[in-house]
């Protein structure tokens, strides 16, 4: 039996420097170290930031008319895959989708990069080449950006975005009776591990990769023609994560564990202990709030399992439902509706 329960093995590409160590949304802080720093930063009254630091929400939103606001977010990780332009891919797309979980627009980004000076600057050029291709994909414009030097790879981006202040998509503001749509597979973080020690299948990284390089601009638009009432992206955090963050400690999402799409090899993989370190720490974190029901451990895993470009996860009017994952199908991944809210329980998450 392979067991990995670190981020991953070391890959070597060129220069004697390691390319992909294992990174992605792996390589977050855990939520609790977040909390612990972010409870101790001083809140900002200002009537004109419509969102802040204080909801855990995916990006800050500014007015700056009646009706326009700016929707700012940055994100960068070392690289989860051994292809340098596919990780530009991966890693523009994840910080991309922050302002599509909020409902806005992409308008600029710039880029984010830590680069070793002997690495060959041709992998520079095709990361960078990766991740342009998405902002254009976006309809954004890549506006410049700031490099430094550093022992090992990472890249991302600070994207601006605009959105009507009246159209915000919180984490926020789920309702009794909604339903909950997840669009996109999870299990990328346990399928990349497993392609770091050699253990996964071509399909699976086929799958993880085509997950994480498709855009949520798509999902979101669709979302935008229904009434939701709460949205954020599945990342580092795991969907369990970021769903706790939803619920506010104020509702209970029962969550229907046969309704939630993964990547099928990752469950083999997670039965096998091919796991990451940050699921481990979303486990500790959350844990104490979720109550499964005869749900196995591989399927736990998946759930926990910190996914990086993830889709958005939506709680929606139960009357708009159906009609809108028949759209989101149409897109080509895996989604599904995966549960609802209710009143607060004595659990805030339960996973039948």
């Amino acid at each position: 039996m392979a067991v990995c329960a670190v981020e991953g093995m070391d890959v070597g590409m060129g220069n004697d420097i390691l390319f992909c160590k294992g990174g992605g949304c792996t390589a977050k802080l855990g939520p609790d170290v977040l909390k612990h720093v972010l409870d101790k930063l001083p809140r900002i009254n200002n009537p004109n930031l419509l969102v802040g630091f204080e909801g855990s929400d995916d990006a800050a939103v500014y007015r700056i008319a009646e009706d326009m606001a700016i929707v700012q977010t940055l994100d960068f990780f070392p690289p989860m895959v051994e292809d340098p332009y596919i990780f530009g891919q991966i890693a523009a797309a994840n910080a991309l989708s922050d302002i599509y979980a909020m409902g806005g627009d992409v308008k600029t980004a710039l880029n984010i990069v830590c680069f070793p000076e002997k690495m060959d600057l041709n992998i520079l050029g095709k990361i960078l080449t990766g991740g342009n291709e998405k902002v254009m994909e976006a309809g954004g414009i890549l506006a410049g950006g700031h490099s430094i030097t550093d022992a090992d790879v990472k890249y991302g981006l600070s994207v601006t975005g605009t959105i009507h202040p009246d159209r915000i998509y919180r984490n926020s503001g789920v309702r009794p009776g909604d339903k909950l749509i997840l669009t996109k597979p999870l299990g990328v973080g346990i399928v990349a591990t497993a392609d770091r020690v050699k253990e996964a299948s071509r399909e699976a990284m086929d799958a993880a990769i085509k997950s994480m390089t498709t855009l949520n601009k798509y999902a979101s638009e669709i979302i935008r023609n229904y009434e939701a009432h709460a949205c954020t992206d599945v990342t580092g955090f795991g969907f369990l994560g970021h769903l706790h963050e939803m619920l506010q400690r104020e509702h209970t999402a029962v969550i229907q564990g046969k309704s939630v799409p993964y990547i099928k090899e990752a469950y083999d993989y997670a039965d096998e202990f091919l796991l990451t370190a940050a699921g481990q720490r979303n486990r500790n974190f959350v844990e104490a709030y979720i109550e499964f029901e005869n749900i196995e451990f591989a399927l736990q895993e998946i759930l926990f399992d910190p996914q990086t470009s993830g889709g958005l996860l939506v709680s929606i009017d139960p009357e708009d439902a159906d009609q809108a994952l028949e759209e989101l199908k149409a897109l080509g991944l895996p989604c599904n509706i995966i549960g609802e809210i209710t009143e607060l329980q004595a659990k805030e998450i339960i996973i039948k």
